[in-house]
Order: structure tokens, then sequence, then C-alpha cells
């Protein structure tokens, strides 16, 4: 009788797609764990991540990413703010000088804030950063995002030699609408493994 019976078949399939099933769940939690757990430290920068724009005015989201990003540089933690984020679908304005003039209009000084424009996803625009970082000899960088961004994000930045630490902004709405917030934790569930494999 052959080993593969129909029976044994697919009992070999549905134990791989319970394995698959855990895995997943299992880089939802360590998603999960990451976004709640804030690095705040002593670094080189603070990066902002890019979040959409809306005529020149940042998005509710990339609002609370840039007041956490000041917040952490009134507090002392970097002396500079990388700004980063491209130009979206049907835009003119690219997210990272809109972020910048937002954060001057905060009240902080232009030196202190760089714009890093023409990264259009997550990997683009912390390589971004990484040239920034470019003969530095210390590459220590606050990375400040949604929570649910940040394992892939310090993913990213290890991969492109940076030695990354993260802050998720606590006053993202996304943060604080828990189904919309559940919706990206369990995405970033397949995020992270095609990153992981893919995005060197």
């Amino acid at each position: 009788m052959p080993f593969w019976t129909g029976r044994r078949a697919l009992g070999g399939i549905l134990l791989a797609v319970v394995l698959v099933a855990l895995a997943w769940a299992a880089l939802v939690v360590a998603v999960a764990v990451q976004a709640a757990h804030d690095e705040a430290t002593g670094a080189d920068a603070i990066a902002v991540l890019g979040a959409a724009q809306y005529n020149g005015r940042p998005s509710p989201v990339f609002r609370a990413r840039l007041d956490h990003a000041a917040a952490l540089y009134q507090r002392g933690f970097a002396p500079t703010v990388l700004v980063t984020g491209g130009v979206g679908a049907r835009d003119t304005l690219n997210e990272a000088n809109v972020g910048r003039t937002y954060l001057l209009r905060l009240g902080m000084p232009e030196e202190a804030v760089i714009p890093l424009a023409g990264g259009h996803d997550t990997f683009t625009s912390i390589d971004q950063v990484r040239r920034w970082f470019d003969g530095r000899d210390s590459r220590r960088v606050l990375l400040v995002s949604d929570g649910f961004h940040m394992l892939r994000l310090q993913i990213i930045a290890r991969r492109l030699g940076l030695t990354p630490y993260t802050s998720p902004a606590p006053g993202s709405p996304i943060h604080a609408n828990v189904r919309r917030n559940t919706g990206y934790l369990f995405a970033e569930g397949f995020k992270v493994p095609f990153t992981w494999l893919f995005q060197r």
C-alpha cells in the first residue's frame, strides 16, 4: 500500500495548515509585544516614518508621529529629527517636507529637522535614513511610527547596518481604535516574514 494514501495526504495538508497558522499567530504576538514596548533612549537621530498628508497638512496619523518625535527631541533623546516620506498617489507634495514644516511650526530649530524625501515604502524610507548615517561612526537611531510597525522597522534597520531603537507614537488614532489596530497587527503577521525573506 502506498504511504501517501488519500487520508494521509489530507492529514498532512491539515497539519501544514495548522503549523502555518501557529507560526502566523506567533508572529502577530511578537509584533504586538514590540508595539507595546517603548525603547526611547539616547541616539544620534530620531527618524519619523512618513504617513499621508493632505494639501500640506499631516494626516492625524502622521501628526501623532511628528508630535511624538518633537516630544522626544525636547526631552533630549537626540539632536536631530529625520523626517521620511515621498509623494503619494495623486499628490504633489512629499511627506518629508510637509512633516518638516509642521515640526518647525512647533518651534523646533531649522537645523535640527532634516527631510529625507524619496522613500515610497518602509524599506526605502529606512534606506534614506541609512544614507544619512553614511560615514558616521555611531549609527544609533530612534525610530518613530505606529506600534504595529516597530518589529518590521527593527528588522530592516538592522539589516541596513543601523542600531535601531523604537518608540511608538502613543497618540496615534490607529492605536486608539482597537479594531483598526488589530487589523494592522494581523497584517504585519504576513509582512514581517516577507521582509525577513526578501528585503535585503
